[in-house]
């Protein structure tokens, strides 16, 4: 059965019509990693628009478009993860969304501890193509005890979030996850790990939907997948950072 703690990727997304898989054609990982490179390349161009705005407008005019790109963004999100077959539509869209937040927490970060940007892109995608390496080669294997780490390592980091998100509308934060302390930065770290993690999980994922040969438009739909953990990893590697430099 194929599981990936990533909600994008769950165990019932490449569950298809076989007879409409054959019509349109059938996913495949070059299609997919082709998919990604479009995605990636539709978060660039709003997170670099957003980024001269933060330099030549001022914080004021950049959080609107950030507020609307979170916003945006999970509503796009969810209803991609709930409706597959719009994901050659919604993949694109959700992209461009992330991009606008991704520019404006980038430009913040920036202006804070320079040089902080390129060092959260360099570790991203190099932990994305050590991983990917690892994973092809055999070194990191996907069993069903790793599978199950990572998913319930994942749930307790999303709980976690979640209960701080609630209680800080009530002027209340959970101790050490918004600080630089050594509790903080060893917290950080940790979800670093998981979500990195999580892209080995994805990589497995979608080997086995193109195995299988889940319906072409899927393509799109794994590369969807991809990049809500790649996003997630680079806010992780940019708060990491924050805390080292602090």
């Amino acid at each position: 059965m194929l599981k990936s703690s990533n909600p994008a990727l769950g165990d019932k997304a490449f569950r298809t019509d076989q007879a409409g898989a054959l019509a349109e054609g059938h996913m495949t990982i070059n299609g997919t990693i082709n998919k990604t490179l479009i995605l990636l390349v539709l978060v660039i161009v709003p997170a670099l628009w957003l980024w001269d705005m933060f330099y030549t407008s001022g914080q004021a005019a950049v959080s609107p478009w950030m507020m609307g790109g979170l916003i945006g963004g999970l509503v796009v999100a969810i209803a991609t993860i709930f409706k597959q077959t719009w994901a050659p539509y919604t993949a694109p869209l959700y992209a461009l969304l992330e991009g606008l937040v991704i520019g404006g927490i980038s430009a913040y970060a920036e202006a804070q501890f320079k040089g902080i940007v390129f060092q959260a892109v360099a570790l991203t995608f190099g932990t994305l193509f050590s991983l990917l390496i690892a994973y092809r080669t055999g070194v990191i294997k996907v069993t069903d005890k790793f599978r199950m780490g990572v998913v319930a390592a994942t749930g307790a980091i999303f709980l976690v979030y979640m209960v701080s998100l609630v209680i800080g509308f009530f002027g209340v934060s959970v101790p050490f996850i918004h600080t630089g302390g050594t509790l903080g930065i060893l917290f950080s770290l940790f979800v670093v790990v998981i979500a990195a993690l999580n892209l080995v999980l994805d990589f497995d994922f979608i080997e086995r939907g193109a195995e299988q040969g889940a319906p072409k438009y899927m393509e799109w739909y794994g590369a969807f997948g991809l990049m809500v953990t790649l996003v997630w990893l680079y806010i992780e590697f940019i708060r990491l950072l924050s805390k080292l430099r602090q």
